[in-house]
């Protein structure tokens, strides 16, 4: 699992469009070793806000054309990554691509259960900086409704979720050895919020990258281990039952000292409209 920046190891975790046309077998390997290293397979009931991104004129049908991940946050509306919406990535600006389809309530991608759904409406946060990552989330209003279980309250600025240490799932689609063996049915890895010193120091502005406490936070294990990877931007990190990430970038998959970094939530609750945002579960811990 994971996400993807488009400079050399420091990438945002999608699904390249070659993916189309070259097997499975045959991807071109990342330079990364496992990212779901310590994942498991899981039915999507129980990440039921999941959800795939896809397109299968740009990325073919071997894997219903996922590309990214996501997350229903109203039963309208899905966050996922802003890079996922670049138009290096889908081949067009997105309002031009006509089948961009959110796929939910499906565990394995060639399966007939869920729904399809289109996507009528994208808006791609104007701070975004394709540089930094920083800001990196998209909103997209779909056709028609998911069913209200499928969808995860966001946590908020201050809530204990984001607390170092805090245990959280991320789920998806992606990767799971960091060589190109893209999962077929959705995939999950239990990692640790990780402190902001500690990341920092792990991308400190470098070739690797900065990290912004403002608008990021990452996850993982200091010593390497479970990690998303690519193909899983845009998709849930989730702590207490809430939705405190969206998997945005970093260093390879699960490597000792370059953890996983996600979009924070709270800067995105601050960009959303209330409509958009819908509810926030209360934080019982504080």
């Amino acid at each position: 699992m994971r996400r993807s920046i488009a400079r050399a190891l420091i990438r945002p975790l999608i699904l390249a469009a070659t993916m189309s046309v070259i097997p499975l077998t045959g991807a071109a390997p990342v330079a990364a070793d496992s990212v779901v290293v310590g994942g498991f397979p899981i039915d999507v009931s129980q990440a039921p806000w999941t959800v795939a991104l896809s397109s299968r004129d740009r990325f073919g049908g071997t894997r219903a054309g996922q590309f990214c991940g996501g997350v229903a946050v109203t039963r309208t509306t899905v966050l996922t990554a802003a890079h996922c919406m670049a138009e290096d990535v889908l081949g067009a600006p997105p309002d031009r691509v006509g089948d961009l389809k959110v796929i939910a309530s499906r565990t394995d991608l060639l399966s007939n259960e869920g729904e399809e759904i289109a996507v009528k409406d994208i808006r791609v946060n104007p701070r975004y900086d394709s540089v930094t990552n920083s800001g990196d989330f998209a909103v997209l209003t779909l056709a028609a409704s998911l069913p209200q279980g499928a969808v995860v309250p966001m946590a908020p600025a201050g809530d204990s979720a984001y607390a170092e240490g805090t245990e959280a799932l991320v789920s998806g689609w992606g990767d799971t050895t960091g060589g190109g063996a893209y999962a077929r049915r959705l995939h999950a890895a239990r990692v640790r919020v990780l402190g902001d010193d500690l990341c920092v120091r792990a991308y400190p502005g470098d070739a690797d990258g900065a990290y912004r406490a403002d608008s990021m936070l990452c996850a993982g294990e200091a010593a390497g281990g479970p990690d998303a990877c690519q193909g899983d931007s845009g998709g849930p990190l989730v702590a207490s039952g809430r939705l405190i990430g969206l998997v945005s970038w970093g260093n390879g998959c699960g490597r000792p000292g370059s953890p996983g970094v996600y979009t924070r939530v709270s800067d995105v609750l601050r960009a959303l409209p209330k409509a958009a945002a819908g509810p926030q579960k209360p934080d019982r811990g504080s």
